[in-house]
């Protein structure tokens, strides 16, 4: 009985991450101005899995994971998190980052689909109409794109992000790695900085520029501390306690946030269109994280 009272919190922590994951749209595009896309990204990933290793040592946690479970344990976390974020970097270097999270943000439409086919997890209609309405939502923020064919291959990156999401959310649902929610996070956040790295490695230079203006290194650290170790705290919490399709679905409003960020910090204009989305998306949130009347 206390399991189901704590319960009622988590999905709580949804509206959360989308608050942390929508404001770390304009904060990347920001700190891609300076630094190396997968630069970025390895050393993000790297001193966020830092981050929450201390937290973890200072808690007396352990980092330990079973051994026949490490395979799932990379496997989500090269999805959902290594391919995830390196595919956004280049996705917002040739895209507007406004236009990026709205194309990534079909992640919570495929996860339902995934989670429909590979799960079984029950399509009722609560989340019918969350995926109705985020369809409708991402439909008319996506509208001036074919409108005026503003098609790049940003966008196709931004598309197989989302994707990779959705299928790292269902490996996680599927085959649950039994560790606490700081260990997990923390192991796959370093298996994105490695990947990330090898990367770095091939294409790019090791050096960071000699100095950095102060609105980068903000931006820097935001990305690391709040998106990167709070955030995927709360996601690996919430998912472990919620259907992987209620999860993925609340965090349809992360594109609302992500989109009135990059107006505000940006620079870029909305539209009507851009407006109606916005409303629309976060009513499919809304929709789906309301708890069910009981009778």
């Amino acid at each position: 009985m206390g399991r189901a009272k704590d319960d009622r919190y988590y999905p709580a922590a949804v509206p959360l991450l989308a608050l942390l994951w929508g404001l770390n749209w304009p904060a990347v595009r920001i700190a891609l101005a300076e630094i190396e896309p997968w630069m970025l990204r390895a050393s993000g990933m790297a001193l966020g899995s830092a981050c929450l290793i201390v937290i973890t040592a200072l808690r007396g946690q352990s980092l330990a994971v079973k051994k026949s479970q490490w395979v799932r344990l990379a496997a989500a976390g090269f999805l959902s998190i290594a391919a995830f974020n390196i595919l956004l970097a280049f996705a917002q270097l040739s895209a507007p980052t406004s236009r990026a999270a709205i194309i990534t943000f079909t992640m919570p439409i495929w996860t339902v689909l995934f989670a429909r086919i590979l799960l079984r997890e029950p399509l009722d209609g609560r989340r019918r109409f969350g995926v109705a309405l985020g369809v409708a939502g991402l439909g008319a923020l996506g509208w001036p794109l074919t409108r005026t064919g503003e098609v790049s291959i940003g966008l196709f990156y931004a598309l197989m992000a989302g994707i990779c999401w959705a299928l790292g959310t269902i490996v996680s649902k599927r085959f649950p790695v039994e560790a606490p929610a700081l260990a997990i996070a923390a192991w796959q956040l370093l298996i994105g900085a490695a990947c990330a790295a090898v990367g770095m490695l091939a294409f790019e230079t090791a050096a960071l520029p000699q100095a950095l203006k102060p609105v980068t290194i903000t931006a820097f650290l935001y990305h690391v501390l709040f998106a990167q170790a709070l955030a995927y705290v709360l996601w690996f919490a919430a998912l472990s306690h919620l259907p992987a399709s209620t999860a993925s679905l609340g965090t349809l409003m992360v594109p609302a946030v992500g989109v009135a960020g990059a107006v505000f910090l940006l620079g870029e204009a909305p539209t009507l269109t851009d407006l109606a989305g916005l409303m629309l998306v976060i009513g499919a949130a809304s929709a789906v994280l309301a708890p069910l009347r009981r009778v």
